[in-house]
């Protein structure tokens, strides 16, 4: 279907009165093109190029191991994008995660689709889609589309029938005066995959969806706001989102990556924001845990102060990642965690340590020393630490390897 699309799209673009067509459109008439012959495109059913192994098989079974970054739409769409390219270029980092749709619910391009106009609010914080998106393919960078789900201010806004009501009739918002729309409404999911669909014909390899929960301590409030709600519990509801937007995206050959907190593989579910480690994971390519040191509190993982124990705190959050997913056996999906770039100096003085190039080895090492050789990186204002050895995972996981095959393990 991508491909006639994609021809119907090529052909308008002939008879446009401007000599050249938008590159948006070129963009994504490229992308569908491209994706229509890639194992996983429309040419045959997504994640069963040969042996039929349906939704568990990797639609992208050709990418690489990915070692990537995060950058927001002002960065991808400002002039600090080149000192990130030139990052990527001379480091052995090759993927980036840019903000589609941001924390406040906009979509960071200017879309002309009136499916999403209806919704959010389109802005020109990345001013041309297309161009960066052919600079990433010229560059050989692995492109993931970050999409904030139900947090959304915007939303919550424009329609507050999708929100969360107080008893007076307001929208209901956090201490940071975000507001959120509420995950048990099927028209929420619809936008949110519409934006995920475009991004995927644009050429993003990857759909990562952020915010996949109810607000923290929801549960606290639950039963005072205003809101529309079924039988199902606010887990099943978070979990039939991520597997319903899976499902739409398949055809488009693109993998489905799901953020969720480090602590969640190491707790019970978190039923107050409906979040189950094991059930997410079974409806996604790749799980993303935010293993943050900084995140932790006193007492994990035998720390008084996790962020002072970079490489302890992330070795025992990915130890006890392995051991939550284990259920899900040959099911179970790429583990890429989110790990720290940035100093917690909201922790107070002699409770975090500035990060630099040894707290972002240790962190490294210690996904490493876990057999995990994929990482992304966060820092918030995307200033990364320069001089950092990025192949540390790749090193340290071919040394386990051959030390398990010479002992026979």
């Amino acid at each position: 279907m991508d491909v006639l699309f994609a021809l119907i799209l090529l052909m308008q673009s002939f008879f446009q009165p401007d000599a050249e067509a938008d590159s948006t459109q070129i963009g994504m008439i490229r992308a569908m093109l491209t994706n229509s012959v890639q194992p996983g495109g429309d040419g045959m059913q997504s994640g069963q190029p040969d042996g039929g192994q349906g939704e568990t098989a990797d639609p992208q079974p050709d990418a690489p191991k990915i070692k990537g970054i995060y950058v927001t739409a002002y960065s991808a769409g400002g002039a600090r994008m080149q000192e990130l390219l030139d990052l990527v270029d001379r480091t052995e980092l090759n993927a980036m995660v840019i903000d589609i749709k941001d924390d406040l619910g906009h979509i960071t391009y200017k879309s002309d689709n009136p499916e999403l106009a209806k919704y959010g609010s389109s802005q020109s914080y990345i001013k041309d889609i297309g161009k960066l998106m052919d600079t990433l393919r010229e560059r050989d960078i692995y492109p993931i589309a970050r999409i904030v789900v139900f947090k959304d201010s915007v939303l919550a806004k424009k329609r507050p029938d999708l929100s969360f009501l107080n008893p007076d009739g307001s929208i209901w918002q956090n201490s940071n005066k975000d507001h959120f729309v509420n995950p048990y409404v099927r028209e929420v999911w619809e936008y949110n995959v519409a934006v995920a669909e475009e991004a995927a014909r644009l050429g993003f390899r990857e759909i990562q969806f952020d915010y996949v929960r109810f607000p923290e301590g929801f549960e606290k409030r639950a039963d005072k706001l205003k809101y529309a709600k079924t039988e199902e519990s606010r887990v099943d509801v978070v979990a039939g989102f991520v597997e319903y937007a899976r499902e739409r995206l398949r055809p488009l050959g693109v993998r489905v990556s799901v953020d969720i907190f480090g602590y969640a593989a190491s707790v019970p579910a978190a039923e107050g924001i409906g979040q189950d480690f094991v059930k997410i994971s079974s409806h996604v390519d790749v799980i993303c845990p935010m293993v943050y040191p900084s995140h932790y509190s006193t007492g994990w993982f035998g720390q008084k102060d996790p962020d002072k124990a970079p490489y302890a705190t992330v070795k025992g959050a990915m130890e006890d990642t392995h051991k939550k997913l284990a259920e899900l056996g040959n099911a179970k999906p790429i583990i890429r965690p989110w790990i720290q770039d940035f100093t917690a100096k909201w922790l107070g003085k002699g409770h975090y340590i500035p990060y630099g190039v040894k707290e972002v080895e240790d962190q490294i090492r210690a996904l490493a020393d876990t057999g995990i050789d994929e990482f992304l990186l966060w820092n918030a204002g995307n200033k990364y630490t320069a001089g950092v050895d990025y192949t540390l995972a790749d090193k340290a996981v071919r040394e386990k390897n051959a030390e398990e095959a010479a002992s026979g393990g």
